[in-house]
């Protein structure tokens, strides 16, 4: 396995590589594409490379399919289960016929069914990273976790964490059982936990911050050109930075990334991951092909300076992207 730096992800003791693999778009989502068709085969081969570079940090949930991508990982980690560290997510309620019922549920007797539904997926009797996916409005957070924390005193789950909260409930959370990490999404494109008190809250409380689509959803590889560049059914068309004077607009800055990578000999995407970690974060851009994987895991190797990231962060300041990130349903779902 390549020597990757590792680092720790949070105060518990758990430690990943620098960098993770986001698996999310290797397979459908509920009848859908999330970015495009995915091939079996090539994720696969995805996720036996990924070992190979030394990025064995896998992010999964039970609602990406659902269940799909759960068991397409267990296929991919048969017979190296100790050589990766998985993390997957519930909350994202799916009900006995496989079937997403889209309610958040985070109640306690959910979060036991849920873990041993994952296990099964993943054909395996402990889960490293344990994330709660979205915070149940109807169910008190001390109690999902206080739920959770029965999972790593029974050995199901190594390590707990929550994904898209806020500093109120983290510190709440936290007061119940250690949280290790917590998933938002984050990136050159996306700097809100700088602002809404995240970013001081988790390094204050020794929290590791996983963040997720560190390459905007795609903005920041420079591929983007149109709005019409994505299929019919992929989902960035109902976000509406990607929709209309807002694309053209966030383009623009794109063009300005673009050309400090250039100064480094870097592709754009190298350097938005590399900002990510230089941030102190552990990025998990995703990917279901072998080419743009071992593109992510060079920018493990790129080093910015401090005056580099002053440097990116003016012409990317915080809050200068048009458009939200999510269209209103999936943002009411956020706990801010």
């Amino acid at each position: 396995m390549s020597s990757i730096k590792k680092v720790n992800l949070g105060s518990q003791g758990l430690e990943v590589p620098v960098e993770g693999l986001g698996c999310m778009g290797m397979t459908t989502i509920a009848g859908g594409n999330i970015y495009g068709v995915a091939d079996e085969k090539e994720s696969i081969a995805t996720i036996h490379r990924a070992l190979e570079l030394g990025v064995n940090f896998l992010d999964t949930a039970d609602l990406y399919g659902p269940l799909l991508n759960e068991r397409l990982i267990s296929k991919a980690i048969a017979g190296n289960r100790g050589k990766y560290i998985i993390a997957t997510k519930f909350g994202y309620e799916v009900d006995d016929d496989e079937q997403l019922t889209w309610r958040i549920n985070g109640r306690p007797d959910y979060v036991k069914k849920a873990i041993d539904r994952s296990l099964k997926n993943l054909d395996t009797d402990y889960i490293d990273l344990y994330y709660l996916h979205r915070v149940d409005p109807e169910t008190p957070i001390e109690d999902t976790v206080g739920a959770m924390a029965e999972l790593v005193q029974s050995g199901k789950v190594g390590y707990i964490g929550l994904s898209e909260v806020s500093a109120e409930t983290l510190r709440k959370a936290h007061a119940i059982h250690p949280i290790s990490a917590v998933q938002t999404e984050y990136s050159l494109f996306e700097r809100s936990p700088e602002e809404n008190g995240l970013f001081d809250a988790v390094r204050e409380l020794g929290i590791g911050f996983v963040s997720y689509s560190p390459l905007g959803r795609g903005f920041l590889t420079g591929d983007l050109k149109t709005p019409d560049d994505f299929p019919a059914d992929d989902f960035r068309r109902s976000i509406p930075r990607f929709q209309g004077d807002n694309f053209y607009k966030n383009l623009e800055l794109v063009k300005a990334v673009q050309l400090l990578a250039a100064e480094k000999n870097i592709t754009e995407s190298q350097l938005a991951i590399a900002w990510a970690v230089g941030k102190g974060t552990v990025p998990i851009p995703g990917t279901k092909r072998v080419k743009y994987l071992e593109d992510n895991v060079a920018a493990a190797s790129v080093t910015l300076s401090p005056a580099e990231l002053e440097k990116l962060e003016s012409i990317v300041p915080v809050g200068i992207i048009s458009g939200d990130r999510y269209d209103q349903t999936s943002m009411a779902g956020v706990n801010l």
